[in-house]
């Protein structure tokens, strides 16, 4: 079986992984996370980058350095992973939810702006497939009403949108280390702070609500509790094997974008004579083949098509459940009457491919050959 992900440590991970134990420094905020977070400065292109255990707990960092209250609402995109929303939620915000382009499936600028009111106090959008997601008109839309921009660019360290980098739009940006994405430590995040009046409390809030960092640098002569914050600060085992991967991070985009260009001329005949969709890449967005998926007509085609694939020793899988329609994202959120169609549309017919930096040529014309047999 063709796995739908596999990790790559071919470079210098599990040597650093090493050592970080023979340091004797292996919790967090050591030598391992100091030169991780200097390698994400210099690829992501801006702002101050502090990791984290998750991405989720990034954006749950972000979540608290809004001062959310009760009846603060923030606009999410309808289709995206739990976290984007489960982080304002969980920090007392109602989640609400707007639908997503068709071409893209990034969050929809007129569907957001619909839902804006002034209860709203941000708007965090997904850059999905490292796609960007019209950054430069979301910033704008926060700017007229007032609000703050927060990007999830889990799938998109290193693209761009124009000449600029994703994730330096707005005041905060996320990042994830998952081992489904393109650089991972098993599990891990980061939160990119764009604001520099944001760094310290960020220091504090990652430090369980101390101010271990100031004392660390000698600041102050010892550290107390001064915030609510909670555990957030990754090991430096997992940082050591962070460093071997961002080292790579040019060797990775290359393979993973030559087998993201493979897919789309090898598929393009299939999938008009088909009748599936292939991924959208606007002009001015400049990704790193973070996924390849297909769109097709309907549920019961896309199910049929996986399990023709699984006959066929591949694994491909779907990806997000619109939000909207779930327990607790209508418990917890809303739409407003807005109708999240495109990103329910998504939800029934969207499949995605095995893409993993190691995937050799051999595995990928398996995977091409199994998905160009399938007939709708």
């Amino acid at each position: 079986m063709i796995p739908f992900n596999r990790p790559s440590f071919e470079g210098n991970e599990l040597k650093y992984l090493a050592q970080a134990v023979a340091n004797g420094h292996t919790a967090g905020n050591g030598p391992f996370t100091e030169r991780a977070e200097a390698l994400l400065e210099a690829i992501h292109g801006g702002g101050t980058a502090l990791l984290t255990t998750s991405c989720t707990h990034a954006l749950e960092m972000a979540a608290r350095l809004l001062n959310l209250k009760p009846g603060d609402e923030i606009i999410v995109p309808a289709y995206t992973f739990v976290s984007t929303a489960s982080a304002f939620a969980w920090n007392g915000a109602k989640p609400v939810f707007a639908d997503v382009r068709p071409d893209t499936l990034n969050i929809a600028p007129e569907s957001a702006e619909r839902l804006i009111n002034e209860r709203t106090r941000a708007i965090c959008i997904v850059h999905y497939a490292g796609v960007g997601a019209e950054p430069d008109v979301f910033t704008d839309m926060a700017r007229r009403h007032g609000i703050s921009l927060i990007e999830d660019n889990a799938h998109g360290l290193g693209a761009r949108y124009g000449d600029q980098p994703l994730g330096t739009f707005g005041g905060m940006s996320t990042l994830s280390f998952h081992e489904t994405k393109n650089i991972t430590c098993g599990e891990g995040g980061a939160l990119i702070i764009n604001d520099p009046a944001l760094v310290e409390r960020a220091e504090i809030l990652r430090e369980k609500g101390t101010d271990r960092s100031r004392f660390l640098r000698g600041q102050v002569d010892k550290y107390t509790w001064v915030d609510l914050g909670s555990s957030w600060v990754i090991s430096d085992l997992l940082a050591g094997v962070l460093v071997g991967q961002l080292e790579r991070f040019d060797e990775i985009r290359k393979a993973r974008l030559r087998l993201w260009n493979t897919y789309q001329d090898q598929l393009a005949d299939w999938a008009a004579e088909n009748g599936v969709r292939l991924p959208t890449v606007p002009q001015q967005c400049h990704h790193t083949g973070h996924m390849y998926y297909l769109t097709l007509a309907d549920q019961i085609e896309r199910d049929r098509f996986i399990d023709h694939l699984r006959e066929r020793g591949v694994y491909a899988v779907f990806h997000y459940q619109s939000l909207d329609t779930s327990p607790m994202g209508r418990q917890l959120g809303g739409t407003r009457n807005e109708v999240c169609a495109i990103a329910e549309l998504a939800s029934k017919t969207l499949v995605r491919l095995p893409l993993f930096a190691s995937m050799s040529h051999e595995e990928q014309q398996s995977v091409i050959d199994a998905t160009t047999s399938f007939r709708s």
